[in-house]
Formats: structure tokens, C-alpha cells, sequence
């Protein structure tokens, strides 16, 4: 059984009410050497109080102001000892062999760079949040079995794209040679980023069905911010990562699903959200520059061929 210190990356940022719940369910894990480390955005509820206060065991970094999901996660993976990193949103409950599935897993496969746990909502525990997450030929991305009723379908191990952030686990030398989440990124489409990163390099991701989590969803983000960011980032993370055959190949997929989501933006231009996601797409062509020089490193790290990666893209339904 392979051994090694687990570390566990929480982001926070006004959750205190959150963290009592997430915090001793990691506590409770049977795995015993695991590393808590909690991040603070700058929070103004007594976070960071309430952490000192009650929780001395856990690692508290007090950030100077809110560096976003992806500041306080990098800033909590430099800091972090273990041999595998997990990220996990301060809005869950993780099932008291969490830790052990995942590190039992990546001492199974070597070939794994990344473990997706089963995440189920927090109120409802028989529907799915994500089993895996998936990458279309036309560029979106999801989570695979969103709001499905868990009927048994995601109960086999098996390899995905990619896992959710709010409870990724990474094998921290992966992490050492594909660099940690873009900061550019802010929030949203980090995760799937990484993902596209690492199986450029030939890392595979494994969903692990007995790994479970338990999420509130959004409870501390989303709305008009989501919207500019997944506006942004879904054009950063094509210019990226997707290889030049592919987005050759898909060009028409990929530029028509574009095209809908600013119509309907502009259909909708009165919502704030729809104005968001607007100003997010001009946001990402205006910084396509920047995500152009990235992409150069990042294709010039590729060991994998297209046809493995247009196989383990998904087709949209």
C-alpha cells in the first residue's frame, strides 16, 4: 500500500459557515497523515479567527487580499509537503476514506496524474455534482452526470479528461513538471486547464467512484463574476491547449458554438449576466496574445499523439 503525506489545499473566502463541516470530516479520515492547509482570500467573517481558534492542528495562510481561486490554491500547493495534492472547495464533506481511495489509486496507476472524486450534492446524496469531467470537440467543458440521480451508472473506476477543482487530486510530480493552475485564470476553467496540461504530457486521469465527496455547489462564488470568467477563459483555454490539428479539425464546431453563446448573450443583453459574459468573451480575444505565448511551451511539452487526444474528447449530445 503506497504511503506518503496527503495534502489537502482549501480556498476560503467568506465560508466560514462552511468550514466546521469540511474541516472535521477531514479530521475524521482513516488515512493518518494527512496535511490540512486552508488559504484565506482576505476574508472579512472571522475565518481566519474561527480556524485559530478551534482548529490548531490546521495550516492557516492569511492572504493580504483575494487573489482568486487559482492565487490561493498555487499559494496553498507551493507551501504544501505531500506527495499528492488534493484541492477541495471549503463548501464539502468528504467521506472518511476520501484520502485513502485516492492515495491507494495513485499507488495502483503510476500512469495517473490526477484523481476525480464522486462528488454528490450536499442536500440531495443521491444525485451527482460530477463523476469525471469531459472536454467536447467544440471546446466546452462539463461534468460528467451533472444533477443525474445516482442509479449506479458512475460506480466503475475508469479514465476521464479531467477532474473538478473543488476536488481534484494531482501527484505532486506532475505538478512539478507541468506547472500549477494559470493565475491569469482568476476562477473557473483552471481545472480544466490543468487537465488539458497534463494529458498533453501524458498524464491520465482517473475517476474513482469510492472516493466521495459531498458539495454545497457555488455556494461561495458564481453569478455576474462565473459568467465573465467562463466568458474569458473558454477562449484562453482553447488558445492554449487544444493542438492545431484538432482545432483545424473542429474549427466549424468550435467556431459555431461560439457564435451561439455570444447570440444568446446578446439576446439576453439585458440580464447582467449575459452583459458579463459578453464582456468576458472581448476580454479573452483582447488577452489572446498572452495565452498564444503559453501556448507554445505547453504544445512544445506534448508527448501524446492527436488521435489519442480526439479519442478522449466527447461529442456534444
Amino acid at each position: 500500500m503506497t504511503r506518503g503525506v496527503f495534502s489537502v489545499v482549501i480556498p476560503n473566502w467568506n465560508g466560514r459557515q462552511f468550514l466546521k463541516t469540511c474541516l472535521d470530516s477531514l479530521l475524521m479520515q482513516t488515512y493518518d497523515d494527512v496535511e490540512i492547509i486552508v488559504v484565506d482570500n482576505a476574508s472579512s467573517d472571522g475565518s481566519r479567527a474561527f480556524i485559530a481558534d478551534h482548529y490548531p492542528q490546521v495550516r492557516l495562510i492569511a492572504l493580504e487580499r483575494n487573489r482568486g481561486f487559482t492565487g490561493a490554491c498555487n499559494r496553498g500547493m507551493e507551501a504544501a509537503s505531500g506527495e499528492f495534492i488534493a484541492l477541495l472547495n471549503n463548501d464539502t464533506e468528504v467521506d472518511g476514506r476520501w484520502a485513502q481511495e485516492i492515495v491507494d489509486a495513485f499507488g495502483r496507476l503510476p500512469e495517473v496524474g490526477i484523481v476525480a472524486s464522486k462528488m454528490l450534492l450536499f442536500d440531495r446524496r443521491d444525485h451527482f455534482h460530477t463523476a469525471g469531467d469531459f472536454f467536447c470537440i467544440d471546446g466546452s467543458a462539463g461534468n460528467r452526470g451533472a444533477w443525474q440521480a445516482d442509479a449506479g451508472q458512475f460506480d466503475r473506476e475508469e479514465y476521464v479528461f479531467g477532474a473538478c477543482g473543488g476536488s481534484a487530486a494531482y501527484r505532486r510530480s506532475m505538478l512539478d513538471r507541468i506547472g500549477l493552475l494559470d493565475d491569469d485564470f482568476f476562477f473557473l476553467l483552471e481545472d480544466m486547464d490543468l487537465s488539458w496540461r497534463a494529458q498533453l504530457a501524458g498524464y491520465k486521469a482517473l475517476y474513482v467512484p469510492s472516493a466521495v465527496v459531498y458539495h454545497h455547489l457555488s455556494a461561495t462564488g458564481g453569478g455576474v463574476t462565473a459568467s465573465f470568467h467562463d466568458g474569458r477563459n473558454g477562449i484562453w483555454l482553447l488558445a492554449k491547449n487544444m493542438p492545431g490539428r484538432l482545432m483545424r479539425k473542429y474549427a466549424g464546431q468550435i467556431v459555431k458554438r461560439q457564435l451561439a453563446k455570444a447570440g444568446n448573450a446578446l439576446w439576453h443583453w439585458r440580464g447582467a449576466e449575459a452583459r458579463a459574459t459578453l464582456r468576458g468573451m472581448l476580454a479573452g480575444m483582447m488577452g489572446i496574445g498572452s495565452a498564444l505565448k503559453k501556448r507554445r511551451a505547453i504544445q512544445a511539452a506534448k508527448v501524446v499523439s492527436d488521435a489519442y487526444l480526439d479519442e478522449i474528447l466527447s461529442r456534444p449530445e
